[in-house]
Formats: structure tokens, sequence, C-alpha cells
């Protein structure tokens, strides 16, 4: 009874940010692809593949999508996920061949899928299991959404939301409210993994520049796929703290 009255309260204050925050990107001016984007540091052919690290990094974001989904396969919502993770793999290696508006969408895609299937993680996990299963499905929705609209009219500012709305929310919903499952550290790790990420991506050529051997992006490819490891970790050795109530997005099928 007591939990069910503190959820009463957790979920509205969480739909109510969230709502806001979609609100508030009416406010920005719509935010354009800058085409610098494509203009990669490391421009290097090697055995015929164009941009060959860029395009090769990605084999981790594969192998640990590839094992996620065969250890939850069981479990659709968490398969969910790792197919996203694995297909952001394949959708980022298939952009780096062809470094463009329209390959982009494509490595974008998953990443706003996953994104939200994350999100709905920590609603599960911190706020309320019914909450998180009934958001699962409509926030994948907007993340697919989000790049449709980008597609029609060049606007990203709702692709926007879905790559950071997560950034801020996850560590209010972590500092604010217990878990219903052991080894968030594991999410802590992938946190500190996917801003080095961010880090390497931001500094792309100046890390190339010091001996030409990588370059940032690649690298952020290398981090961004150990966070995803983190979080795979995180699912197989996860157990219920007191009484679950897990709804399937996570869980050790």
């Amino acid at each position: 009874m007591l939990e069910s009255l503190r959820n009463v309260r957790r979920v509205p204050a969480f739909l109510v940010l969230m709502g806001a925050s979609l609100v508030g990107l009416l406010l920005l001016p719509p935010i354009s692809q800058d085409q610098n984007y494509h203009d990669f540091a490391d421009q290097r052919t090697i055995l015929g593949i164009p941009h060959f690290w860029n395009v090769v990094s990605n084999l981790p974001f594969i192998a640990v999508g590839a094992a996620g989904l065969w250890r939850f396969r069981c479990n659709p919502p968490t398969a969910f996920l790792f197919l996203a993770i694995a297909m952001t793999g394949f959708g980022s290696a298939y952009y780096h061949l062809d470094p463009n508006d329209n390959t982009l969408f494509w490595d974008r895609l998953p990443m706003a899928i996953g994104f939200m299937i994350i999100l709905t993680i920590a609603v599960e996990d911190r706020l309320d299991a019914k909450a998180g299963a009934i958001l699962l499905w409509p926030l994948i929705a907007v993340g697919i959404f989000s790049l449709l609209l980008w597609r029609w009219t060049g606007d990203l500012r709702l692709y926007g939301w879905v790559q950071f709305f997560p950034c801020i929310a996850l560590p209010v919903m972590f500092f604010l409210y217990s878990p219903r499952h052991s080894d968030t550290s594991y999410w802590l790790i992938a946190a500190a993994l996917y801003a080095v990420a961010k880090l390497f991506e931001f500094n792309d050529g100046r890390i190339y520049s010091v001996g030409a051997v990588l370059s940032g992006h690649t690298l952020k490819h290398l981090a961004a796929a150990a966070a995803c490891f983190a979080i795979l970790r995180y699912f197989q050795t996860r157990q219920p703290i007191g009484i679950s109530a897990g709804f399937g997005v996570a869980g050790n099928a």
C-alpha cells in the first residue's frame, strides 16, 4: 500500500518532467543537420573498405547485441534492446561506408529505439513496473518518429530530445529512488563510458592528429560498445531486491 502511494507521486512527476521537456522543444529554433558532421578525420581506405576503422569498430556493438539477444531470447522486450544494439552496429557501419544524411538515418534509428528502451527500464526499476510497461512501446514509437520527422522536415529537435532527455531523467531517478534490482553500479559504468565516448566524438580530429593511428570517432565506437557491454552485464547478474516488480523489459531470462 505504501509503495503504491509513493508510485502515485513518482509517475506523474516523471510524466510532467517529460511533457514539459517536450513542450520546451517548441521554444527552440529548428535544428538542421550540420553537413560538416560527415567529414570525419580518418578517411583511410583499407582492404577496399572506405573509412575502414570507423566501419569495423562497430563490430563490438554487433557482438554485444548478439550475445544479449541470444541470452534473453525468451524475454522479448529485453531481447529487443539487444537487437537495437546489434542493429546500431550494422547501421553505423552502413553509414560510415558512405557518410551522408540518408545513411545517417539508418545509423540513428536503432540508437533512438535503444535510448527509449533504456529509459523505460529505468522507469520500471526506479518508479513503477506498470508504468514502465505502458510507456515501453509509446516511447519506442517516439524514437522512431523523431527520425522520420527529421527525414520529412530536416528538424532534429525531437531526435535531440530522444538522445539527451534520458541523460537528464536517468540520473534524477537514480539519485532520488531506490532500485528494485541489484548491480545497478553497471549503469554508472555505462554512463561513464558513454560520457567518454562523447568526448572522443567531439575530439575526433585532435585524437587522429596524434600519430594518425585511430581517430576520436573510432574510439567513440569502442567506448560506446563497452557501455553496452556494461548494460549486458547488468542484465546477466542482477537480482531482485525484496519483492520483484519487473515487467519483462529486464530480467534474468
